[in-house]
């Protein structure tokens, strides 16, 4: 049963997603969850960060699935790092 308790952790584990967030103010906002579409729905529901809050509604423009933890907090603060223009240019990728 252990190796079955394993691989079950293993799969949640690269469970997580980096997203950003067209806010209505045309800003972006970037973050990570195991949950995307609770995730938004707590953005949209003035539940989610102070700083969507004032800027809603927000929708998804960008998201990289499947990954663990740790290396969700490394790209989402790589992201964050990144110019506006940059980030653009990450969503704009995917269109």
């Amino acid at each position: 049963m252990q190796v079955r308790e394993d691989t079950a952790s293993a799969k949640k584990a690269e469970q997580w997603t980096v997203y950003i967030l067209r806010c209505k103010d045309s800003t972006l906002y970037t973050g990570i969850t195991i949950d995307l579409e609770r995730r938004v729905k707590q953005h949209n529901d003035g539940k989610g960060s102070k700083y969507t809050y004032s800027r809603r509604p927000v929708t998804v423009v960008y998201k990289e699935n499947k990954m663990g933890r740790a290396n969700a907090l490394v790209r989402e603060a790589e992201i964050k790092h990144y110019s506006k223009d940059k980030k653009e240019q990450l969503v704009s990728a995917l269109h």
